[in-house]
């Protein structure tokens, strides 16, 4: 492997000189740029515009353009005698917790070797002092014709430098989350929690591969071979329905469970059902359930006999409506209003009765007395 900078890591008062080297690489099929009627190559030239013609490598700087329309020139020299103190210098600015950078902020990543044999023992030192802390160097590194933000961790036994664009090149997010207030509910959150951890069980980076070269290297194949690529089933439209997401929810926790060989019947799921809303064609559940409440409790109460009423308690009883809990129709409540009507004239009668009897019973006692 080759190393791609050489310099030191300068921790304090202790310097480590190392050298980095590419610690990622793509895989992509290269792909030339051909033309259609031929399948001839099509390549780029170097052509100044001034003289027409093609120019070597060589011959090319850079330049920077005025506002004013002139071009500045500058040299290789120039760029390499740039007043950079992290030229060749890692310099570490700071100890955070390895949490406490956005990976938005990453870029590339390079391994970080020793560049002779007396930096191992430092180079030990500042990766167990990591390791134990749990934290990360923020350092500054010059590479590649720009100062970059870096920051230096561990992966397995390996220190990593890993580039990091500056914070005002981190573009805000306004603007692109959801508009307005969402409510989620406990059981969507209770079902989401556990498709994380269906999906999250027995799972390995390493298995994953990159399914579009592999569909694009069958393609090349089948060109080879003078035969007809394999062409993708086209997919149904998705169309504008509004799904049910905790039904959605629940069919996935179901699908990772199959997917891993279980079996669905034991599994906790939520069910969630919206009540009806009363139209006028029924009753709603809570009317249905102080029915059957009113009637329970009727059952429940003790009968007591039937007491005779003087005429006024009568037409008293009769005024009042009893409260029931539910609906009379309008014949029974017709019928109780001639029974309080017919009983309260009995009870009248004999109260009239019984009065004129004790009169006429005193006018007797009265006339013997004076006659005597």
């Amino acid at each position: 492997m080759r190393a791609t900078w050489k310099g030191a890591i300068s921790f304090g008062l202790v310097t480590i000189p190392v050298q980095l080297f590419t610690a990622t690489e793509e895989h992509d099929i290269p792909l030339r740029q051909v033309h259609e009627k031929d399948a001839s190559r099509v390549r780029l030239r170097r052509v100044c515009e001034a003289e027409d013609v093609e120019i070597p490598y060589q011959e090319i700087t850079k330049g920077y353009e005025a506002p004013d329309g002139s071009m500045i020139m500058l040299s290789d020299e120039d760029l390499a005698d740039l007043p950079l103190p992290s030229k060749k210098l890692i310099d570490v600015l700071a100890f955070v917790d390895a949490g406490s950078i956005d990976p938005l902020m990453f870029s590339k990543a390079y391994y970080v070797g020793t560049s002779d044999k007396a930096a191992a023992k430092p180079y030990a030192l500042l990766r167990e002092a990591l390791t134990e802390s749990g934290q990360i160097a923020v350092t500054k590194i010059a590479i590649r014709s720009r100062e970059s933000l870096a920051v230096l961790r561990v992966h397995e036994d390996t220190l990593v430098l890993q580039t990091c664009l500056w914070p005002d090149e981190v573009r805000p997010a306004a603007g692109i989350t959801p508009e307005g207030d969402v409510t989620i509910r406990p059981q969507e959150l209770q079902m989401a929690k556990s498709l994380m951890e269906m999906l999250s069980q027995d799972f390995d980076m390493s298995a994953l591969h990159d399914d579009y070269q592999e569909a694009l290297q069958q393609v090349i194949e089948a060109r080879l071979q003078g035969i007809e690529p394999p062409h993708e089933e086209a997919a149904a439209p998705a169309g504008g329905k509004v799904i049910d997401l905790m039904a959605a929810l629940e069919n996935s926790v179901r699908a990772a469970r199959e997917s891993r060989g279980e079996s669905g019947s034991g599994a906790e799921t939520a069910q969630v059902h919206e009540l009806p809303v009363g139209t006028g064609a029924g009753k709603t559940p809570a009317k249905r359930a102080t029915r059957t409440a009113s009637k329970a409790a009727a059952k429940s109460e003790p009968r007591t006999p039937a007491r005779k009423t003087t005429g006024s308690a009568a037409a008293r009883s009769a005024a009042a409506p009893k409260d029931t809990g539910g609906k009379k129709t309008t014949a029974k409540g017709a019928t109780a209003k001639k029974t309080a009507s017919k009983t309260a004239s009995k009870a009248a009668s004999k109260t009239t009765k019984k009065a004129a009897s004790k009169t006429a019973t005193a006018k007797k006692t009265t006339q013997k007395r004076a006659s005597a």
